[in-house]
Protein backbone atom coordinates (compact mmCIF):
# COMPACT_ATOMS: atom_id res chain seq x y z
CA UNK A 1 0.00 0.00 0.00
CA UNK A 2 1.07 3.72 -0.80
CA UNK A 3 2.01 5.62 2.25
CA UNK A 4 -0.36 8.10 3.41
CA UNK A 5 2.10 11.15 2.07
CA UNK A 6 2.24 9.55 -1.78
CA UNK A 7 -1.51 9.28 -1.36
CA UNK A 8 -2.15 12.52 -0.73
CA UNK A 9 0.44 14.28 -2.92
CA UNK A 10 -1.00 11.72 -5.83
CA UNK A 11 -4.80 13.56 -4.88
CA UNK A 12 -3.84 17.08 -4.61
CA UNK A 13 -0.20 18.31 -6.28
CA UNK A 14 -1.66 17.29 -9.71
CA UNK A 15 -5.40 18.93 -10.14
CA UNK A 16 -6.05 22.75 -10.89
CA UNK A 17 -8.75 22.54 -8.32
CA UNK A 18 -9.75 22.09 -4.63
CA UNK A 19 -11.16 18.97 -4.43
CA UNK A 20 -7.73 17.33 -4.92
CA UNK A 21 -6.19 19.44 -2.30
CA UNK A 22 -9.37 18.57 0.53
CA UNK A 23 -8.83 14.89 -0.36
CA UNK A 24 -4.93 15.13 0.14
CA UNK A 25 -5.79 17.22 3.50
CA UNK A 26 -7.94 14.74 4.65
CA UNK A 27 -5.93 11.94 4.49
CA UNK A 28 -3.03 13.85 5.58
CA UNK A 29 -5.40 15.36 8.80
CA UNK A 30 -6.07 11.61 9.33
CA UNK A 31 -2.90 10.09 9.95
CA UNK A 32 -0.71 12.24 12.65
CA UNK A 33 1.88 9.74 12.05
CA UNK A 34 2.77 10.78 8.46
CA UNK A 35 3.78 14.21 9.46
CA UNK A 36 7.60 14.11 9.39
CA UNK A 37 6.94 12.52 5.83
CA UNK A 38 5.36 15.44 4.72
CA UNK A 39 7.43 18.01 5.65
CA UNK A 40 10.54 15.90 4.18
CA UNK A 41 8.37 15.52 1.18
CA UNK A 42 8.16 19.91 1.14
CA UNK A 43 12.09 19.86 2.15
CA UNK A 44 12.78 17.36 -1.03
CA UNK A 45 10.59 19.74 -3.17
CA UNK A 46 12.48 22.85 -2.50
CA UNK A 47 15.92 20.58 -3.09
CA UNK A 48 14.15 20.50 -6.79
CA UNK A 49 13.55 24.24 -6.75
CA UNK A 50 17.59 24.72 -6.23
CA UNK A 51 18.48 22.67 -9.20
CA UNK A 52 15.61 24.69 -11.43
CA UNK A 53 18.06 27.76 -10.46
CA UNK A 54 15.36 29.45 -7.47
CA UNK A 55 17.04 30.27 -4.27
CA UNK A 56 15.46 31.29 -0.62
CA UNK A 57 14.35 34.31 -1.08
CA UNK A 58 13.25 33.97 -5.10
CA UNK A 59 10.55 30.90 -3.52
CA UNK A 60 9.42 33.32 -0.43
CA UNK A 61 8.39 36.32 -2.70
CA UNK A 62 6.64 34.08 -5.85
CA UNK A 63 4.70 32.23 -2.66
CA UNK A 64 3.65 35.64 -1.18
CA UNK A 65 2.83 36.93 -4.23
CA UNK A 66 0.52 33.54 -5.64
CA UNK A 67 -0.55 32.42 -1.82
CA UNK A 68 -0.12 35.56 0.79
CA UNK A 69 1.79 36.06 3.81
CA UNK A 70 0.92 32.81 6.10
CA UNK A 71 1.74 30.70 3.35
CA UNK A 72 5.31 32.60 2.65
CA UNK A 73 6.22 32.35 6.30
CA UNK A 74 5.03 28.36 5.99
CA UNK A 75 7.62 28.33 3.18
CA UNK A 76 10.14 29.93 5.53
CA UNK A 77 9.90 27.78 7.83
CA UNK A 78 10.53 24.29 5.00
CA UNK A 79 13.51 26.35 3.83
CA UNK A 80 14.93 26.96 7.20
CA UNK A 81 14.73 23.08 7.72
CA UNK A 82 15.97 22.38 4.66
CA UNK A 83 19.24 24.43 4.82
CA UNK A 84 20.25 23.55 8.23
CA UNK A 85 21.31 19.68 6.47
CA UNK A 86 24.61 21.86 4.65
CA UNK A 87 28.01 22.69 6.51
CA UNK A 88 28.11 25.47 4.02
CA UNK A 89 25.51 27.60 1.99
CA UNK A 90 26.48 29.72 -1.41
CA UNK A 91 27.08 33.32 -1.20
CA UNK A 92 24.31 35.48 -0.22
CA UNK A 93 22.20 32.48 0.95
CA UNK A 94 22.99 33.24 4.84
CA UNK A 95 21.55 37.26 3.50
CA UNK A 96 18.67 35.50 2.43
CA UNK A 97 17.72 33.81 5.07
CA UNK A 98 18.38 36.15 7.57
CA UNK A 99 15.54 37.75 5.67
CA UNK A 100 12.95 35.52 5.84
CA UNK A 101 9.75 36.32 7.45
CA UNK A 102 8.89 34.50 10.81
CA UNK A 103 8.84 30.36 10.49
CA UNK A 104 5.18 29.39 10.65
CA UNK A 105 5.24 26.71 13.61
CA UNK A 106 4.74 23.27 12.43
CA UNK A 107 1.54 21.45 13.42
CA UNK A 108 -1.14 23.62 14.30
CA UNK A 109 -4.28 22.78 16.23
CA UNK A 110 -6.25 22.46 12.82
CA UNK A 111 -4.96 19.62 11.14
CA UNK A 112 -6.85 19.25 8.07
CA UNK A 113 -6.17 23.29 7.63
CA UNK A 114 -2.43 23.08 8.18
CA UNK A 115 -2.28 20.10 5.53
CA UNK A 116 -3.88 21.96 3.10
CA UNK A 117 -1.74 24.81 3.32
CA UNK A 118 0.89 22.44 3.15
CA UNK A 119 -0.26 20.63 0.07
CA UNK A 120 -1.27 24.06 -1.54
CA UNK A 121 2.36 25.06 -0.97
CA UNK A 122 3.86 21.70 -2.31
CA UNK A 123 1.43 22.69 -5.53
CA UNK A 124 3.26 25.69 -6.26
CA UNK A 125 7.10 24.82 -6.00
CA UNK A 126 6.29 21.46 -7.90
CA UNK A 127 5.19 23.92 -10.75
CA UNK A 128 8.33 25.96 -9.93
CA UNK A 129 10.04 26.98 -14.10
CA UNK A 130 13.49 26.42 -14.50
CA UNK A 131 15.11 29.66 -14.08
CA UNK A 132 18.75 31.23 -14.69
CA UNK A 133 21.02 30.53 -12.02
CA UNK A 134 22.43 33.04 -10.26
CA UNK A 135 24.87 30.55 -8.31
CA UNK A 136 25.49 27.06 -7.50
CA UNK A 137 22.75 25.05 -5.73
CA UNK A 138 23.77 24.43 -1.95
CA UNK A 139 26.00 21.01 -1.62
CA UNK A 140 27.67 21.85 -5.22
CA UNK A 141 30.68 24.35 -5.43
CA UNK A 142 31.58 26.87 -7.82
CA UNK A 143 33.73 24.84 -9.98
CA UNK A 144 31.22 21.78 -10.21
CA UNK A 145 28.64 25.46 -12.09
CA UNK A 146 31.08 27.25 -14.04
CA UNK A 147 30.23 30.40 -11.64
CA UNK A 148 32.93 32.72 -10.23
CA UNK A 149 34.65 31.59 -7.01
CA UNK A 150 33.57 33.87 -3.99
CA UNK A 151 34.93 32.78 -0.52
CA UNK A 152 32.99 33.87 1.98
CA UNK A 153 34.08 36.79 3.86
CA UNK A 154 34.26 36.66 7.73
CA UNK A 155 32.95 39.93 7.93
CA UNK A 156 31.33 42.97 5.67
CA UNK A 157 33.94 45.19 4.03
CA UNK A 158 34.15 48.76 6.06
CA UNK A 159 33.38 50.36 2.83
CA UNK A 160 30.71 48.70 2.49
CA UNK A 161 29.41 48.92 6.11
CA UNK A 162 30.14 52.83 5.66
CA UNK A 163 27.99 53.02 2.59
CA UNK A 164 25.37 51.37 3.71
CA UNK A 165 25.15 53.26 7.44
CA UNK A 166 25.25 56.87 5.14
CA UNK A 167 22.38 55.48 3.03
CA UNK A 168 20.10 54.05 6.08
CA UNK A 169 20.65 58.27 7.45
CA UNK A 170 19.55 59.20 3.81
CA UNK A 171 16.62 57.53 4.13
CA UNK A 172 15.89 58.49 7.69
CA UNK A 173 16.47 62.41 7.73
CA UNK A 174 13.14 64.82 6.90
CA UNK A 175 15.31 67.03 4.97
CA UNK A 176 15.64 66.69 1.55
CA UNK A 177 19.58 68.54 1.86
CA UNK A 178 20.62 66.58 4.39
CA UNK A 179 19.30 63.40 1.97
CA UNK A 180 21.66 64.96 -0.51
CA UNK A 181 24.60 64.98 1.22
CA UNK A 182 24.62 61.58 2.57
CA UNK A 183 23.68 60.21 -0.74
CA UNK A 184 26.11 62.06 -2.39
CA UNK A 185 29.08 60.67 -0.06
CA UNK A 186 27.47 57.28 -0.45
CA UNK A 187 27.49 56.84 -4.58
CA UNK A 188 30.99 58.47 -4.39
CA UNK A 189 32.64 55.75 -1.96
CA UNK A 190 30.64 53.13 -4.24
CA UNK A 191 32.56 54.65 -7.52
CA UNK A 192 35.62 54.67 -5.83
CA UNK A 193 35.34 51.26 -4.61
CA UNK A 194 34.47 49.61 -7.77
CA UNK A 195 37.03 51.43 -9.76
CA UNK A 196 40.24 50.22 -6.76
CA UNK A 197 38.47 46.86 -7.06
CA UNK A 198 39.07 46.46 -10.93
CA UNK A 199 42.71 47.59 -10.42
CA UNK A 200 43.31 45.65 -7.89
CA UNK A 201 41.63 42.52 -10.29
CA UNK A 202 43.80 43.69 -13.26
CA UNK A 203 46.51 43.00 -10.94
CA UNK A 204 45.80 39.25 -10.20
CA UNK A 205 44.24 40.09 -6.84
CA UNK A 206 40.57 39.74 -7.78
CA UNK A 207 38.23 36.88 -7.25
CA UNK A 208 37.25 36.00 -11.00
CA UNK A 209 34.70 37.16 -13.48
CA UNK A 210 31.34 38.44 -13.50
CA UNK A 211 28.65 37.04 -11.13
CA UNK A 212 25.05 37.26 -10.90
CA UNK A 213 22.20 38.41 -8.35
CA UNK A 214 18.45 38.68 -8.54
CA UNK A 215 16.25 41.71 -6.86
CA UNK A 216 12.68 41.54 -6.30
CA UNK A 217 10.71 44.18 -8.49
CA UNK A 218 6.99 44.17 -6.53
CA UNK A 219 3.97 45.36 -7.88
CA UNK A 220 2.43 47.67 -7.90
CA UNK A 221 4.02 49.92 -10.62
CA UNK A 222 6.61 47.50 -11.02
CA UNK A 223 7.54 49.14 -14.59
CA UNK A 224 8.66 51.91 -13.07
CA UNK A 225 10.31 49.86 -10.38
CA UNK A 226 12.32 47.71 -13.28
CA UNK A 227 13.62 50.75 -14.93
CA UNK A 228 15.03 52.50 -11.76
CA UNK A 229 16.93 49.51 -10.94
CA UNK A 230 18.07 49.14 -15.11
CA UNK A 231 19.51 52.65 -14.20
CA UNK A 232 21.03 51.96 -11.47
CA UNK A 233 22.67 48.59 -12.86
CA UNK A 234 24.22 50.29 -16.09
CA UNK A 235 25.49 53.18 -14.28
CA UNK A 236 27.68 51.00 -11.73
CA UNK A 237 28.49 48.86 -14.98
CA UNK A 238 26.21 45.64 -14.52
CA UNK A 239 23.51 44.41 -16.96
CA UNK A 240 19.42 43.81 -15.68
CA UNK A 241 17.03 42.10 -17.44
CA UNK A 242 13.42 42.19 -15.82
CA UNK A 243 11.31 39.13 -16.05
CA UNK A 244 7.99 40.71 -15.29
CA UNK A 245 6.19 37.39 -15.09
CA UNK A 246 8.03 36.24 -12.15
CA UNK A 247 8.61 39.28 -10.18
CA UNK A 248 12.71 39.55 -10.49
CA UNK A 249 14.97 41.13 -12.57
CA UNK A 250 18.36 39.11 -12.59
CA UNK A 251 21.04 41.56 -12.48
CA UNK A 252 24.86 40.75 -14.26
CA UNK A 253 28.13 42.21 -12.82
CA UNK A 254 31.40 42.07 -10.49
CA UNK A 255 30.90 41.71 -7.23
CA UNK A 256 31.77 44.78 -5.69
CA UNK A 257 29.27 46.28 -8.52
CA UNK A 258 26.14 44.09 -7.80
CA UNK A 259 26.34 44.85 -3.92
CA UNK A 260 26.77 48.57 -4.99
CA UNK A 261 23.40 48.25 -7.09
CA UNK A 262 21.43 46.02 -4.34
CA UNK A 263 22.11 48.92 -1.57
CA UNK A 264 21.34 51.83 -4.28
CA UNK A 265 18.47 50.63 -5.68
CA UNK A 266 16.63 49.88 -2.47
CA UNK A 267 17.91 53.41 -1.28
CA UNK A 268 16.62 55.39 -4.10
CA UNK A 269 13.21 53.34 -3.98
CA UNK A 270 12.67 54.42 -0.22
CA UNK A 271 13.70 58.07 -0.74
CA UNK A 272 11.55 58.09 -4.09
CA UNK A 273 8.48 56.48 -2.62
CA UNK A 274 8.70 59.04 0.47
CA UNK A 275 8.95 61.84 -1.86
CA UNK A 276 6.08 59.95 -3.44
CA UNK A 277 3.98 60.18 -0.19
CA UNK A 278 4.58 63.55 0.73
CA UNK A 279 3.86 64.81 -2.89
CA UNK A 280 0.67 62.87 -3.15
CA UNK A 281 -0.71 64.08 0.48
CA UNK A 282 0.08 67.32 -0.93
CA UNK A 283 -2.20 66.98 -4.30
CA UNK A 284 -5.04 65.35 -2.16
CA UNK A 285 -5.03 68.50 0.36
CA UNK A 286 -5.85 70.22 -2.72
CA UNK A 287 -8.37 68.32 -3.38
CA UNK A 288 -6.79 66.09 -6.24
CA UNK A 289 -8.07 61.94 -5.91
CA UNK A 290 -6.30 60.50 -9.40
CA UNK A 291 -3.61 59.05 -7.18
CA UNK A 292 -3.42 55.72 -9.55
CA UNK A 293 -1.71 57.68 -12.50
CA UNK A 294 -0.38 60.27 -10.37
CA UNK A 295 2.37 57.28 -8.78
CA UNK A 296 2.59 55.73 -11.87
CA UNK A 297 3.78 59.48 -13.69
CA UNK A 298 5.92 60.11 -10.51
CA UNK A 299 7.99 56.74 -10.06
CA UNK A 300 8.75 57.12 -13.91
CA UNK A 301 10.12 60.36 -13.69
CA UNK A 302 11.95 59.67 -10.83
CA UNK A 303 13.79 56.59 -12.69
CA UNK A 304 14.05 58.29 -15.80
CA UNK A 305 15.87 61.18 -14.43
CA UNK A 306 17.86 59.48 -12.20
CA UNK A 307 19.16 56.90 -15.34
CA UNK A 308 20.35 60.26 -17.21
CA UNK A 309 21.99 61.70 -13.97
CA UNK A 310 23.15 58.49 -12.89
CA UNK A 311 25.04 57.48 -16.38
CA UNK A 312 26.51 61.54 -16.53
CA UNK A 313 28.32 61.24 -13.09
CA UNK A 314 29.67 57.72 -13.59
CA UNK A 315 31.06 58.83 -16.92
CA UNK A 316 32.34 61.89 -14.52
CA UNK A 317 33.49 60.12 -11.80
CA UNK A 318 36.01 57.68 -14.36
CA UNK A 319 37.01 60.90 -15.94
CA UNK A 320 38.34 62.31 -12.35
CA UNK A 321 39.80 59.20 -11.67
CA UNK A 322 41.42 58.64 -14.92
CA UNK A 323 42.88 61.74 -14.44
CA UNK A 324 43.97 61.33 -11.08
CA UNK A 325 45.70 58.18 -12.18
CA UNK A 326 47.47 59.96 -15.49
CA UNK A 327 48.93 62.88 -13.03
CA UNK A 328 50.37 59.90 -10.82
CA UNK A 329 48.35 60.57 -8.06
CA UNK A 330 47.30 58.02 -5.53
CA UNK A 331 49.56 55.37 -6.70
CA UNK A 332 47.04 53.93 -9.23
CA UNK A 333 48.78 51.59 -12.28
CA UNK A 334 48.85 52.67 -15.58
CA UNK A 335 45.45 51.37 -17.69
CA UNK A 336 41.81 52.14 -15.84
CA UNK A 337 40.22 52.95 -18.85
CA UNK A 338 41.12 49.78 -20.40
CA UNK A 339 40.50 47.90 -17.35
CA UNK A 340 37.06 49.40 -17.36
CA UNK A 341 36.28 48.61 -20.62
CA UNK A 342 37.61 44.88 -20.46
CA UNK A 343 35.19 44.61 -17.47
CA UNK A 344 32.37 46.13 -19.54
CA UNK A 345 32.98 42.85 -21.78
CA UNK A 346 32.98 40.70 -19.42
CA UNK A 347 29.75 41.31 -17.89
CA UNK A 348 28.16 41.79 -21.26
CA UNK A 349 29.35 38.14 -22.91
CA UNK A 350 28.22 36.98 -19.45
CA UNK A 351 24.74 38.33 -19.27
CA UNK A 352 24.07 37.36 -23.46
CA UNK A 353 25.46 33.87 -22.11
CA UNK A 354 22.70 33.51 -19.43
CA UNK A 355 20.04 35.42 -21.47
CA UNK A 356 20.93 34.78 -25.26
CA UNK A 357 17.11 35.39 -26.24
CA UNK A 358 15.67 38.73 -24.26
CA UNK A 359 12.91 40.98 -25.95
CA UNK A 360 11.83 44.43 -25.28
CA UNK A 361 8.55 45.29 -24.28
CA UNK A 362 6.43 48.60 -24.36
CA UNK A 363 5.60 49.72 -20.88
CA UNK A 364 2.67 52.78 -19.94
CA UNK A 365 3.54 55.77 -20.05
CA UNK A 366 3.23 58.71 -18.01
CA UNK A 367 -0.04 60.26 -18.49
CA UNK A 368 -0.06 62.56 -15.21
CA UNK A 369 1.66 65.89 -15.57
CA UNK A 370 1.73 66.82 -12.07
CA UNK A 371 3.26 63.42 -11.33
CA UNK A 372 5.60 63.92 -13.55
CA UNK A 373 6.77 66.86 -12.44
CA UNK A 374 7.13 66.03 -9.11
CA UNK A 375 8.91 62.74 -10.18
CA UNK A 376 11.79 65.36 -11.61
CA UNK A 377 11.88 66.98 -8.60
CA UNK A 378 12.53 64.78 -6.02
CA UNK A 379 15.24 63.01 -8.87
CA UNK A 380 16.91 66.05 -8.84
CA UNK A 381 16.98 66.01 -4.92
CA UNK A 382 18.22 62.44 -4.55
CA UNK A 383 21.06 63.07 -7.29
CA UNK A 384 23.94 61.49 -7.02
CA UNK A 385 26.52 64.52 -7.64
CA UNK A 386 28.11 67.44 -5.12
CA UNK A 387 26.63 71.02 -5.80
CA UNK A 388 26.22 70.51 -9.58
CA UNK A 389 25.26 67.30 -9.61
CA UNK A 390 28.95 65.51 -9.91
CA UNK A 391 30.01 62.70 -8.09
CA UNK A 392 32.31 64.09 -5.69
CA UNK A 393 35.75 63.68 -7.70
Amino acid sequence: MEPVIDQACAAALYSADDAGLDTGASLLAADPASDGAAHRRGEEFLRRAWERGWQPADVVRVVRRELGEDRAALAAALITAETARYPALPPRWADQLAGLPAPAPRGLPDRFGYAWALLELYRLLLGLPVIEPVGPPPGRGPRETGFPHRPPAAEEPRMLTRIRALLAKAEATGFPEEAEALTTKAQELMARHSIDEALLAARGQGTGGPGACRIGVDAPYESAKAILLDAVASANRCRAVWNSELGFTTVVGFEPDLEAVELLFTSLLVQGTAAMTKAEAGQRAGGRKRTKTFRQSFLMAYAQRLGSRLAADTARVTAAAGAEEASGGAGRPGGLLPVLAARDVAVTEAAERMFPRTTTTRVRGATDAEGWTHGTAAADRARMGGRTGEIGG
